[in-house]
C-alpha cells in the first residue's frame, strides 16, 4: 500500500508591491521678479535647480524630474547631472503647463512636487509627506495654520488635477476641493520663496 502523500504546503501570498514615489521640480518659468529664470540662480553657491533635485533624490524619491522651460539649454549645460530633463515648450502660459508636462512623462503610484525657488525645503520634510503616499493619496506640508510644500498627488489625481489647472495656479484649485492630508513639516523646512536676489 502506497505511503501516504504529504499534503502541498500553501504557497504564500505575495508581498504587496511597494508604492513608487517620483519626485517632480517645476523650474520652467523666467524669474521676471527676481531678474533671470530662477533655475540658473544659485543659493549658497549651488544652482536652485540643483538643489531641488538633489532634495528629492536624497528623499528616496525615484524616479525625478525636472521641468525646464525659460533658457532650458542653458539651464542643462550649466547642470548637466539634472537626473531627468523634461522641456515644456508652453512654459510662458505659467506653472500650469509646467505640472501637466511633468504629470504626463511620470509613471508612479505618487509624486512629491518641489518648486525650484524653496530652498528651505528639506529631504526629511520630503520623507514626511512620502510616507504617506498612495494612488489615492493627497498630502500637503503643514506650517501651523497654513499648507505648502512639499505636496504629494497620488496617480489617481493626475487627470483631475491636470483638468483644473490654468495659468500660475498647478494643482491649488483642485487641491481646494477635494480632502488633503496634511502633515507637520515646519520644524524641518521653510517653504518661503524666494522672488529676488539676494
Amino acid at each position: 500500500m502506497p505511503s501516504p502523500q504529504p499534503a502541498p504546503s500553501p504557497s504564500p501570498a505575495p508581498s504587496p508591491r511597494p508604492v513608487t514615489v517620483a519626485g517632480l521640480v517645476l523650474a520652467a518659468g523666467a524669474g521676471r521678479r527676481y531678474g533671470m529664470p530662477k533655475a540658473l540662480a544659485r543659493h549658497h553657491g549651488r544652482l536652485f535647480v540643483e538643489h531641488a533635485a538633489d532634495v528629492l533624490l536624497e528623499a528616496g524619491c525615484d524616479p525625478v524630474l525636472v521641468v525646464l522651460g525659460a533658457a532650458a539649454d542653458d539651464v542643462v549645460a550649466a547642470a548637466p547631472d539634472l537626473p531627468g530633463v523634461v522641456v515644456n515648450p508652453d512654459w510662458a502660459t505659467g506653472m500650469a503647463s509646467s505640472l501637466k508636462a511633468g504629470l504626463a512623462a511620470l509613471n508612479a503610484d505618487a509624486v512629491v512636487i518641489l518648486l525650484v525657488d524653496m530652498p528651505g525645503v528639506t529631504a526629511e520634510a520630503v520623507r514626511r509627506i512620502a510616507a504617506h503616499a498612495a494612488p489615492g493619496a493627497l498630502v500637503m506640508g503643514g506650517y501651523g495654520d497654513r499648507r505648502g510644500h512639499p505636496v504629494l498627488l497620488g496617480r489617481e489625481h493626475w487627470a483631475g488635477v491636470a483638468a483644473s489647472a490654468t495659468g500660475d495656479r498647478g494643482a491649488r484649485d483642485y487641491l481646494r476641493t477635494h480632502d488633503v492630508t496634511v502633515v507637520p513639516v515646519g520644524d524641518v523646512a521653510d517653504d518661503t520663496d524666494i522672488d529676488h536676489p539676494n
